[in-house]
């Protein structure tokens, strides 16, 4: 008897659907943002404003990008990287390997809507390009504000429909087509409808403040291609 059983394909923005696109992740990002997401990720890290001896938290960590950026940055710093891609972190676990980080940076399969943590673990938490693939983006969002402690800062960096026409042209038709072209899949199509289907970034504010959040800005970036928002956990 034939089998005719086959695996569901992976949902769009899962960890399933990014360990098909992990080894060439990096190189897709540089490429297809001109290397603005390195300046952006910069901005991201300055406005955690973490205190000496911090214990941060990166979610969506994936290769560890902001992980290394948080280390080094905040000398005596401890970051835990949180992603739902076991290969995105085992690319992340090799670049903190080869700058010697291992001892200050902890990379760990998880779900930014079901935190493993204590109440009041962390000083600061960032999430980079990775908010707009979370399912339930408030729970996210309140799970944030529990695990960090009174004062600190929950720093979101996320891409956004862009202002100009040449800009949504980028996104719309060339970066998808460039993605598949360079990585041999499709996935990076749903690059182009998820940044289409994120919320404006007044009402995203909104959402982190009835999470929880005080003090919310958002920051726009170039062309309004992406945003810096920075909220607080109040009692501090």
């Amino acid at each position: 008897m034939t089998d005719h059983t086959t695996t569901p394909p992976a949902r769009p923005g899962s960890g399933q659907m990014f360990d098909a696109i992990a080894p060439r992740y990096d190189l897709l990002n540089r490429l297809m943002s001109g290397g603005l997401d390195q300046g952006w990720r910069r901005r991201l890290v300055r406005a955690v404003a973490a205190p000496e001896g911090a214990r941060l938290l990166d979610l969506a960590t994936g290769t560890a990008d902001v992980a290394l950026a948080l280390a080094r940055a905040y000398p005596d710093a401890t970051v835990v990287g949180s992603d739902p891609s076991m290969q995105m972190l085992a690319v992340g676990r090799e670049k903190v390997t080869a700058q010697g980080l291992t001892a200050r940076i902890a990379l760990e399969v998880g779900d930014a809507q079901a935190l493993p943590y204590a109440d009041d673990t962390f000083d600061g938490v960032t999430i980079a390009f990775g908010i707009r693939n979370v399912p339930d983006r408030a729970k996210a969002l309140r799970e944030m504000t529990r695990v960090v402690r009174p004062g600190g800062r929950v720093c979101i960096l996320e891409l956004g429909e862009p202002d100009s026409a040449l800009a949504r042209l980028h996104v719309h038709h060339i970066v998808p087509r460039l993605g598949a072209l360079l990585s041999g899949s499709r996935e990076y199509r749903y690059l182009q409808t998820s940044i289409a289907a994120f919320p404006p970034a007044s009402a995203f504010c909104e959402l982190m403040r009835s999470s929880g959040l005080v003090d919310v800005k958002a920051q726009r970036l170039v062309l309004g291609a992406a945003h810096l928002y920075v909220g607080q956990v109040p009692g501090d």
